[in-house]
């Protein structure tokens, strides 16, 4: 549990720049090169290979050398992790709130059961 904790905490952290979503949305169509990833940034290749450190150390991305092009693409058993724990989290909050509507449900006929005598 813990070391999932652990990639859940780096894919957030990813997941928490626009730029690297952005990168993301870009590689969802396919695998890129590095030079495709960094030329909507309005920043310095450098910066760019940061975050893209930030998407490989968090497992969401994979890069390799492919000739002389580094090419990056998804990785989409960690964001499966992501979608699991995000999943977890609504079925919680739907339980929640499906509770809540059977408890006003009852106050309501409570009421209409009072008005009648």
């Amino acid at each position: 549990m813990l070391n999932q904790s652990a990639a859940l905490d780096r894919a957030f952290h990813a997941l928490a720049d626009p730029t690297r979503r952005a990168m993301l949305e870009r590689l969802a169509r396919g695998p890129a090169p590095v030079g495709v990833l960094a030329r909507p940034a309005a920043m310095s290749l450098p910066a760019v290979l940061q975050h893209l450190a930030v998407l490989e150390s968090s497992g969401l991305v994979v890069t390799e050398k492919v000739g002389r092009v580094r090419m990056c693409r998804i990785e989409p058993q960690a964001l499966g992790l992501v979608e699991a724990w995000l999943d977890a989290r609504r079925r919680e909050w739907q339980q929640r709130l499906d509770r809540l509507g059977e408890y006003l449900d009852e106050l309501q006929q409570g009421e209409g059961d009072d008005a009648g005598k």
